[in-house]
């Protein structure tokens, strides 16, 4: 077998190589977007702060480092929630340096470094409860913390210059790579985190032994090392974590949902890196068939309880669905990478559904509420809460939304790619060297039509890439108020592709159509057969209670034909396109986006809805 990095050119076609662009180039100004993440800085990661304050996960670090008289607080991965916090808030800083989130960060940071032991080793829990039981079951997520704590520790390095958090990672990183590692001892982490956290900390320190470790790691799977509370149990074993296979093999999806997205994200972290094929080929099997077989219309991914993830293929039910917040968020990091990989739109197609639909539905329009789970029906019961005992979610919208403007674009060597379409502006610099601003002047998800306003000093031929997303049926492109040439505007992948000598005050027009949509599920997923739901754009809807008071949970119908009027209401929750009509029972009827859901009144909810059968069109 092929060794890595012992690579060929043609091995290295499939890997398109195109770069990320940070989202601190990315000003964000819409009208979707901008409110939301004011709210989040203000609101919710203060409420988070406070939460990890109050239910000891932030004192556990204080004694841990001899600071504070206490016992050990909470579960052994609540270590991983102060560090996805600290990650956030070092994105917020990169935008608005405020002066007391960021001492309140220093402070915390002083705390983690105190817990830290001499060795490098780091987490409260055994430190505190069993340090004679350190590596001893791969289930107690020692390394996911330590992952955590690396992407806290590059993001606050970035935002602040100050390495005090980073020296900790790195300690903490080469501890683990003096006792793990070939020849050494061999170790599966039973929650995957620390190898795509690896591979961003050989991004910032340039040390390759941190993404030769990642891929060590990625290599241990598979080959029966995994020991712990996962393998012991029966209904769950190697492949709930992912280790039933080696990586390489992977031919589809199972076990925990945001462990699988973590891991496969991480493969293609490894891809990026070292420029090794060697898992592209699992990647894209895998990749098939967890969106064709195992996604949610919301971008919602594991429908089982039991397992936090996947059970076989085609079980979607609608009511019991699980769709943990944290799944849909992985599901963005993995398919941005696969994007940046292989160059095809129908991987930011996947993010832009979980932006706007899986993701989102996880935090309340005022910021402090969440779901941990994410059903597409509920008869009432299932409303949003502000802590769990097990708060992934929560923490982990406080870093993944303070940084969506990481996926509008993405450089290449032949020049820009628009992926995401919000308002807002960026400056780019080329391959020439010539800095490119590209400025978004649009009321997208509601409306389809998008102008980017190209600004540079000079003429300069280079590649503009615009997405087609996979919903639109139907556009229209126009350079400077003109048709394109038959040369120009070729789709390739899923992009518009626009080559040409731009100059100083060039703009392009962009209007995708965006009527209603009716959808319907491939006819193997039970849980929907005689149902429909409606799609707009990229947003998902869904029909509430309280908008619907004449209608009960799931006695209704509606006709695919029924004609639904667009109605845009800029001051119910927090301004959104609504689609009215009637059921075929005759009473109106309101779809409001799914990501709001659960914002007012209690009441039913549902997604698919039955279709109502119309015998003129079987005759």
């Amino acid at each position: 077998m092929k060794g890595w990095l012992d690579v060929t050119l043609t091995e290295t076609k499939a890997i398109k190589g195109w770069q990320n662009v940070p989202f601190t180039k990315v000003e964000i100004n819409d009208a979707f977007w901008r409110p939301r993440l004011e709210v989040l800085k203000n609101i919710t990661m203060k409420a988070c702060l406070v939460k990890c304050e109050e239910t000891g996960r932030i004192d556990n670090f204080a004694i841990a480092g001899g600071l504070l008289e206490g016992k050990f607080e909470g579960m052994y991965y609540n270590d991983s929630d102060v560090y996805k916090v600290l990650e956030g808030a070092a994105y917020a800083l990169m935008t608005d340096r405020d002066p007391v989130l960021e001492a309140e960060i220093d402070r915390i940071i002083d705390l983690i470094a105190a817990a830290q032991e001499a060795d490098g080793y780091l987490s409260t829990y055994y430190t505190l409860e069993a340090p004679d039981l350190k590596w001893s079951d791969m289930e107690k997520h020692e390394m996911y913390n330590g992952g955590h704590l690396i992407e806290a520790a590059v993001a606050y390095f970035e935002a602040t210059g100050k390495r005090k958090l980073l020296d900790v990672a790195c300690k903490m990183a080469d501890h683990y790579d003096r006792v793990f590692g070939p020849g050494k001892r061999h170790w599966v982490e039973g929650h995957e985190e620390i190898e795509l956290a690896l591979v961003k900390l050989y991004r910032t320190t340039s040390e390759d032994r941190y993404w030769k470790l990642a891929l060590w790691l990625l290599e241990e799977r598979g080959h029966g090392h995994g020991k712990g509370a996962i393998w012991d149990k029966e209904e769950w074993g190697p492949a709930y974590c992912q280790d039933d296979v080696p990586v390489r093999d992977i031919e589809k999806v199972t076990g925990h949902a945001v462990r699988a997205m973590y891991l496969y994200t991480a493969m293609a972290d490894v891809v990026h890196a070292s420029g090794d094929p060697t898992y592209i080929d699992a990647l894209h099997r895998v990749w098939s068939h967890t969106v064709e077989r195992n996604m949610y219309v919301t971008g919602g991914i594991g429908p089982s309880q039991h397992n936090e993830g996947f059970t076989h293929d085609y079980d979607l039910p609608n009511e019991s669905a699980y769709c943990e917040t944290c799944a849909a968020i992985a599901m963005v990091f993995w398919n941005h990478r696969m994007n940046l990989l292989f160059g095809d739109a129908k991987y930011a197609d996947v993010v832009e559904r979980e932006m706007y639909n899986g993701a989102l539905a996880g935090i309340s329009l005022s910021g402090d509420k969440f779901f941990y789970v994410n059903p597409l029906a509920s008869k009432g019961e299932h409303h949003r809460v502000d802590w769990f005992g097990t708060s992934c979610c929560p923490t982990n919208l406080v870093r993944f939304l303070p940084s969506i403007g990481q996926y509008a674009y993405a450089a290449t060597d032949a020049g820009i790619v628009v992926n995401q379409y919000m308002n807002g502006e960026t400056a780019l610099e080329i391959k020439s060297g010539t800095t490119v601003k590209l400025k978004q002047t649009t009321a997208y998800p509601w409306d389809g039509k998008i102008e980017v306003a190209v600004s540079l000093e000079q003429a300069e031929t280079f590649e503009i890439r615009l997405r087609v997303p996979g919903w639109c049926r139907g556009y229209k492109l126009s350079l400077l108020g003109e048709q394109p040439q038959p040369s120009e505007g070729k789709i390739e992948n899923g992009y518009l592709v626009l080559n040409r000598c731009w100059t100083p005050g060039d703009s392009i027009v962009l209007e995708l159509d965006m009527p209603v949509e009716v959808i319907r599920s491939r006819p193997e997923v039970e849980a929907n057969i005689g149902r429909i739901a409606l799609q707009r754009g990229p947003i998902v809807y869904c029909m509430e209670q309280t908008d619907n008071m004449e209608l009960s949970y799931d006695e209704f119908s509606i006709a695919a034909h029924e004609p639904l009027l667009i109605e845009h209401r800029a001051e119910w929750l927090g301004g959104v396109t609504v689609l009215k009509g009637k059921v075929a029972e005759g009473s109106a009827c309101l779809f409001i986006p799914y990501y709001a859901w659960d914002n007012r009144d209690a009441g039913f909810m549902q997604v698919w809805i039955r279709e109502k059968e119309d015998r003129y069109l079987y005759r």
